[in-house]
């Protein structure tokens, strides 16, 4: 299947190694591959060679969650299907994710939430009216840089601000390794660099707040209105639109995966994100005297030497140091999560013995 890969599944984002392990499915020759566009209720809408269909979960696919809640097929996620007589379908089975954006589950659980999978770009979408908060831009990057795909900042509303650029070399400084584009989704300005996003038939996820614009740049990318849209409150804060993560293909070529505006961001261990996100204050925090430097009154600190010398910004190293410690308590609590996990599956299966093993006469 590799060497004949459609066009139409092409322009859906399937690539070379994703194809071959569809392939190497047991029984594929009976099975169809699809990319999920959507999840709600248990069901998910796949998009297939030949149209958009609907599907349920496999026996071997429901086993797969109860042991891991990151195995629910998600969007984006790349699956085999099958039809059976009685015209149900089924996910089969679940191509390894390339990429994946996860969040730390909504009520403080240790658990994680995929937001999408199999992305190439994330744009972090943010208005830039009201004025943007660079505390909450950091905190997203950080996921951004964890789930593997490149990030990129989108300051959408240029045409409501009259310092658009301003605005953008700030962010900017906060925004090491990232990308930074200025557009409007009412005026057309710098869309056409969103646009090259999508090159290469990419998929691009839009994260960002209520009331940030994904949906109108949707739109815009688009040509048509696919998405509805609502004005942002008299308060500033955004409305609701888009209820739930679904995938869209654009006229154009390209896979945009539209989010729901996310109030809050929570992090789970995140390491090699948040130090993508931090470069310079990782790099000052290796300068350290001590390895296991707290960067707060510890002697021979070059975090706070760029403290004091004024070359790293206290706005910056308290963003740092919030997103630190959130990452380490989840860590712990992860760690907590899968040794009481562990207790209860060795008293399971020490049951199971005691009552299959018959005692000796």
């Amino acid at each position: 299947m590799s060497a004949e890969i459609s066009a139409v599944l092409r322009s859906l984002g399937l690539d070379t190694p994703t194809a071959d392990y569809l392939t190497a499915v047991p029984g594929f020759s009976e099975l169809a591959p699809g990319r999920v566009a959507r999840v709600d209720k248990g069901l998910s809408s796949v998009l297939t060679e030949d149209g958009p269909v609907r599907a349920s979960w496999s026996g071997g696919v429901l086993a797969a969650i109860a042991a891991d809640s990151q195995a629910t097929p998600c969007t984006g996620d790349w699956v085999a299907l099958r039809r059976w007589p009685d015209d149900r379908i089924t996910v089969e089975a679940v191509a390894p994710r390339h990429t994946a954006i996860v969040r730390a589950e909504v009520g403080g659980t240790s658990k994680g939430q995929v937001l999408a999978a199999n992305v190439d770009v994330i744009a972090i979408v943010v208005g830039l009216h009201p004025e943007p908060n660079i505390g909450r831009i950091e905190r997203f990057l950080a996921l951004a840089w964890e789930s593997g795909a490149r990030p990129v900042v989108v300051l959408t509303k240029a045409d409501l601000v009259m310092d658009a650029d301003s605005v953008a070399e700030d962010v900017a400084t906060a925004a090491p390794g990232a990308d930074v584009l200025v557009c409007s989704a009412t005026t057309g300005e710098g869309l056409e660099a969103v646009r090259a996003l999508l090159d290469n038939n990419s998929t691009l996820a839009l994260l960002g707040v209520s009331g940030a614009g994904k949906s109108s740049l949707v739109n815009a990318l688009a040509g048509v209105e696919l998405l509805d849209v609502q004005a942002i409150r008299e308060d500033g804060k955004g409305r609701h639109t888009s209820v739930r993560r679904e995938l869209i293909v654009l006229p154009g070529g390209g896979v945009v995966i539209d989010t729901p505006g996310l109030r809050g961001v929570g992090l789970q261990e995140s390491g090699e994100g948040l130090a993508a996100a931090f470069p310079d204050v990782t790099a000052l925090a290796e300068q350290c005297r001590f390895k296991d430097c707290a960067h707060v009154t510890e002697p021979g600190c070059a975090v706070q030497e760029a403290l004091e010398d004024g070359t790293l910004p206290v706005r910056r190293y308290e963003s740092w140091m919030k997103l630190q410690r959130e990452a380490a308590y989840m860590a712990r609590r992860a760690d907590s999560r899968l040794q009481a996990e562990a207790r209860k599956a060795w008293a399971r299966q020490t049951k199971e013995y005691r009552r299959d093993v018959k005692p000796r006469q």
